[in-house]
C-alpha cells in the first residue's frame, strides 16, 4: 500500500489560496470557522489546504472545545528565504544596471545628447 508523497514547501506555498491561508493565519490563532469565512471556498477545501500546510509543517491544529485552531508556523519559509536568497544577486544586478541606464540617460539628456 503506497501512500501519497508528502507535498514540499515549493508545492504548499504554490496555491493563492494556501497563501492566503498563511497571511491570515499570521494575524492570529483562528478556528476553521472562523477561516472559512474568508474564502469563497467551502469549508472542506479549506481544509484539505490547511491539511496540505500541515504536511509541510507551515501550520498546526488543536483541539479546543469542539473546534480546532489552527496557527501558523513560519519556521519552514526559512528554506525558502535561503533558496531566494540566491537570487537576490541577479535582482540586485538588474537593479545597479537600471540605475546607471537611467543616470546615464539622464546626463545625456541634460547635455542634450
Amino acid at each position: 500500500m503506497s501512500t501519497a508523497p508528502k507535498h514540499d514547501i515549493f508545492q504548499a506555498i504554490a496555491d493563492p489560496t494556501r497563501r492566503k491561508l498563511l497571511r491570515l493565519l499570521a494575524e492570529k490563532e483562528m478556528p476553521i470557522t472562523e477561516i472559512s469565512d474568508h474564502f469563497p471556498i467551502s469549508r472542506t477545501a479549506v481544509s484539505k489546504h490547511l491539511r496540505i500546510l500541515s504536511e509541510v509543517e507551515l501550520v498546526s491544529g488543536r483541539k479546543v472545545g469542539r473546534e480546532k485552531q489552527y496557527r501558523l508556523h513560519p519556521e519552514p519559509l526559512l528554506e525558502l528565504k535561503q533558496w531566494l536568497s540566491f537570487y537576490e544577486q541577479f535582482w540586485d544586478n538588474k537593479l545597479a544596471m537600471l540605475k546607471h541606464y537611467v543616470e546615464d540617460k539622464e546626463i545625456n539628456d541634460l547635455r542634450g545628447v
